[in-house]
């Protein structure tokens, strides 16, 4: 099916949407710069120039329970990764204050395992307690599959956002884990938003599914009306399932976050972990649909340095100021 891009770029910016049931063959077979400079049409006009930059803090590192394909801090994995308990509150909260400083607007505590135990529940609400009161940036959170108490308690903490990624599509779902569901991260989607929570979910391409699971990915994330997508491209870690998978090219990476921005057209659509697989440090990502990043380490592979992105984007013509 031959569709012009641009043209359905302009619809979109008029108020069309794509729904699931429609033929999407045509993100396929597009050109690729045709589908980019459409992808960034819907940005600017949608979203405007704002850039929104987050980082996270590896909270509390292994062990965790889950046998997720992809994670090297699965139990289920040896990957010789640094295991440790929940940090201190005041070591996370002197990091929080210096991500501030160098001009990044959330910062988010990600732990380890499927759920968080009620010590570390303790110490978690402490910790934005205190970057709330002593910080001005957004607080943003990611600890598993909680209850609507506790979520609604992060948010009484100042918790703004929470994280739950779905990863991939309903199909392939049990390919990359069995001791969670997909059903299990719609549910706690669900709740953080009846907790009065902004949510934060996206997934990982390159662990072997289809572009049709890709496709389906970013309906669901538009169907549950995500406001924040993270786009992670596998980094394959050795002694985890998938060390052996071929990283996705520069152009597979570029593809999915354009078929990204016209599915979920007002989301911000954040670059994540895979930004090393770009010469520029994933600049052109920038100018095919996403305006988001994670900056700084990432949990378990190293991310892109605040300063360098700072500079990239300002170079790009996007608006820095706190969002």
């Amino acid at each position: 099916m031959k569709i012009d891009v641009k043209n359905l770029a302009k619809e979109i910016i008029n108020g069309r949407r794509l729904k699931r049931g429609e033929d999407f063959s045509f993100f396929l077979e597009a050109d690729s710069e045709e589908l980019f400079e459409g992808a960034n049409m819907i940005r600017e006009a949608l979203c405007g120039n704002k850039a929104d930059l987050c980082s996270i803090i590896n909270g509390r590192s292994g062990r965790c329970s889950e046998n997720c394909k992809f994670c090297a801090q699965s139990s289920h994995h040896k990957t010789g990764i640094k295991e440790y308990e929940f940090l201190d509150p005041d070591v996370i909260l002197e990091d929080c204050k210096k991500h501030q400083e160098k001009g990044v607007h959330r910062y988010s505590i990600v732990t380890s395992g499927r759920t968080l135990s009620d010590k570390d529940f303790e110490k978690a609400l402490l910790s934005y307690q205190k970057m709330k009161a002593e910080c001005e940036i957004e607080l943003c959170a990611s600890h598993g599959l909680l209850t609507k108490d506790q979520l609604i308690r992060l948010k009484e903490a100042g918790v703004s956002m929470y994280h739950a990624n779905i990863e991939t599509s309903k199909r392939y779902f049990p390919n990359i884990c069995t001791t969670h569901t997909y059903e299990d991260k719609i549910n706690e989607i669900k709740l953080a938003k009846e907790a009065g929570l902004k949510v934060c979910s996206g997934g990982i391409i390159g662990m072997g599914e289809t572009w049709e699971d890709r496709i389906d990915m970013a309906i669901s994330l538009a169907e549950l009306e995500i406001e924040s997508i993270p786009i992670n491209a596998l980094i394959p870690i050795e002694n985890t399932c998938y060390e052996n998978l071929k990283p996705l090219s520069e152009d597979e990476i570029l593809r999915t976050i354009s078929i990204f921005r016209y599915i979920n057209p007002t989301a911000y659509i954040r670059m994540a972990a895979g930004r090393c697989y770009f010469k520029d440090g994933g600049k052109k990502a920038f100018l095919s649909g996403a305006n988001a990043t994670i900056t700084g380490d990432l949990l378990t592979t190293v991310g892109s340095n605040i300063a360098q992105d700072l500079e990239m984007l300002t170079s790009l013509g996007f608006d820095l100021s706190v969002i």
